[in-house]
C-alpha cells in the first residue's frame, strides 16, 4: 500500500464521513462504515480518529470551512452589508441547500446526536457558535470594507441571520419547494437588511474645512 500523508488521510476520511452521514444519517453510521466508504482498514481510521466524537468535530469544522468559502465566493465586500448578505446567503442556498439536502439533514442530526449523547451538548454548542461567528465576521468585514455601520451589533445580526436561514432550511427539508423557499429567503433577507439598517459611517469634518 502506497504511503499517504497524515493530512491527506484525514481529509480522505472526513470526505467519506460527510458522504456516509449525509446518505445514511449520523445515529446509524458506524466508524466501520466510514472506513469502508473511504476504502481503508478500520484500524487506520482509528489511528487518525480515535472516537466518533472526534470525527464529528472534524466534519463540522470542514463543513463550516466549505460554507465560509461559499459565502465569500465572487463577493465584492466593498459593496456593503446588504450585498454581502444577499449574495453570500444566496450562494449558500443555491450551492449547499437546494442541491445537497442530505448535508443539511446531517448537520441537524449532528446537533441532536450531541444533545442526546452528551449532557453538555458540546458538539451542538460548537456547531452554532462557529456558524454564528462565521456570519458575524462575514457581515462585519463587509461593513468595514464599505465604511458602514449597522443599527445592531454584528454578533446579534449573525445570530438573527442564522436563526432565519436555519428555520427556512428545516421547512425546505420537510417540504422541498424551490420557488417558495427562494421567495421566503428573499423576504427574510429583506427583514434582516431592514433590521440591520446599514448606513455609511459619518465622516468627521476637518476643523479647517469651513475656514477661508
Amino acid at each position: 500500500m502506497a504511503y499517504v500523508k497524515a493530512s491527506e488521510r484525514e481529509a480522505q476520511i472526513i470526505a467519506a464521513a460527510i458522504k456516509e452521514f449525509s446518505d445514511r444519517g449520523v445515529p446509524g453510521t458506524t466508524l466501520r462504515a466510514v472506513a469502508g466508504r473511504a476504502g481503508i482498514p478500520l484500524g487506520t481510521l482509528h489511528y487518525v480518529f480515535s472516537s466518533k466524537d472526534q470525527l464529528l468535530r472534524a466534519v463540522i469544522t470542514t463543513v463550516i470551512g466549505e460554507i465560509s468559502e461559499t459565502l465569500r465566493a465572487e463577493l465584492d465586500a466593498d459593496k456593503g452589508v446588504e450585498h454581502a448578505l444577499r449574495h453570500g446567503v444566496g450562494n449558500f442556498w443555491n450551492k449547499l441547500v437546494t442541491t445537497r439536502v442530505g448535508l443539511q439533514i446531517m448537520q441537524y442530526e449532528l446537533m441532536t446526536y450531541s444533545l442526546r449523547s452528551d449532557s453538555a451538548g458540546g458538539l451542538a454548542q460548537l456547531q452554532y457558535e462557529r456558524y454564528g461567528a462565521l456570519v458575524t465576521e462575514f457581515c462585519e468585514r463587509a461593513a468595514q470594507a464599505a465604511g458602514e455601520r449597522c443599527a445592531i451589533g454584528f454578533d446579534t445580526l449573525g445570530r438573527m441571520a442564522l436563526a432565519q436561514v436555519d428555520g427556512l432550511i428545516l421547512q425546505y427539508i420537510a417540504k422541498p419547494d424551490p420557488d417558495r423557499a427562494r421567495r421566503d429567503l428573499d423576504h427574510a433577507l429583506d427583514m434582516l437588511v431592514l433590521y440591520a439598517d446599514p448606513q455609511p459611517v459619518a465622516r468627521t469634518k476637518s476643523l479647517n474645512a469651513d475656514t477661508a
